[in-house]
């Protein structure tokens, strides 16, 4: 922990945030036990930020100070944080309005001049949204993770009645099992090996049906639970390796689609025979489109995907790294979303 100056007075097209609850994400992790790697060592070619970074990107807080110019949000509205930063036009899938996809993507906590792990941020006014009355600042703290969940949903194409196979029973995989439900999925499925994971998972999302993959078939076991014994219409891989996505390809039915959410660390196999046979499709499922963020934040503030159920702990900065991040790092895993409260 370290002391820094305060973030300058916002520009044009600024705002100045005072923080107010920041997620610990799996990113974070990643970054503090083995980067940097998200986080460029070389001036960012769009932000010009890098090392070192205040971490942080699932993150709300309350506007202090405005640049000229911004219009969508004023002094002491409350805001959840959109941390893409990126072209606004001039590029392709910018002006297509998939700024997600940028070449130049920059990531406020990552690349970016600030974070959520301070007691203030530097923002574009693009990457700030007001949050209604009704919904916390823990809430908002939230909207990021669930948008990751609400567009691996999207390219799914869940509906109502679908039956849905999450890999991962971590902050994601939950949060990816509420919005299934939300979205109408009717039988959802988990699987993991660690079986405090899937324990919690049974607590937050009731009726789900827990697979340890370490001694089931996950495979088998969904479909045992789905009509006609035939597999589960989706599955969203929410882990990152290469077994996982194996379960996944044996758990759909024909015409099924897997959704990679979770990142591989490196080059896996897939069995394309089974794919083939299948006639199944595996689809990317990057960040999440911008213009997505109202929709995600009335979501849960409309208590239809109630994603504070997926906090275990909420701690003062003083203590984000003994009682956050080295508390997620414990292989126990008995913590899954840990909120840092920047006003302890």
């Amino acid at each position: 922990m370290e002391d820094i100056p305060q973030p300058p007075q916002p520009d044009p097209g600024q705002v100045l945030v005072r923080n107010r609850f920041v997620g610990i994400c799996g990113t974070d992790l990643h970054e503090y036990a083995s980067g940097p790697i998200f986080i460029p060592t070389e001036p960012h070619p769009y932000s010009g930020a890098r090392f070192p970074q205040v971490l942080g990107h699932e993150f709300g807080g309350e506007v202090v100070a405005v640049g000229e110019g911004v219009t969508k949000v004023a002094v002491g509205d409350r805001v959840a944080i959109q941390p893409l930063v990126m072209p606004r036009d001039g590029e392709h899938f910018a002006e297509r309005g998939w700024h997600n996809l940028s070449g130049s993507l920059a990531l406020v906590g990552l690349s970016w001049i600030s974070g959520g792990m301070a007691e203030m941020a530097l923002l574009n006014d693009y990457n700030v949204e007001r949050i209604p009355d009704e919904m916390s600042d823990e809430e908002a703290a939230l909207v990021e993770p669930t948008a990751v969940c609400v567009y691996a949903c999207d390219r799914g194409r869940i509906t109502a009645g679908d039956s849905v196979l999450v890999t991962g029973a971590g902050p994601i995989g939950i949060l990816a099992l509420l919005t299934a439900r939300a979205f109408g999925a009717t039988r959802l499925f988990v699987s993991d090996v660690n079986d405090t994971r899937l324990k919690l998972a049974a607590e937050v999302v009731p009726g789900v049906v827990t697979i340890n993959a370490a001694r089931e078939d996950v495979g088998a076991v969904v479909r045992a639970g789905t009509q006609g014994g035939v597999g589960c219409d989706v599955a969203l891989e929410c882990v990152g390796n290469e077994r996982a996505l194996q379960s996944c390809l044996d758990a759909i039915r024909k015409q099924g689609v897997i959704v990679q959410t979770g990142l591989h660390p490196g080059k896996g196999s897939v069995d394309f025979f089974q794919l083939t046979f299948k006639d199944a499709e595996i689809r990317g499922s990057w960040c999440y489109p911008t213009h997505s963020w109202p929709r995600t934040i009335e979501l849960i503030a409309s208590g239809a995907i109630p994603a504070l159920k997926v906090v275990t702990k909420r701690i003062g900065l003083d203590r984000a790294v003994a009682d956050g991040f080295d508390a997620l790092l414990d292989p126990a895993g008995a913590q899954l979303k840990i909120l840092i409260d920047l006003a302890r």
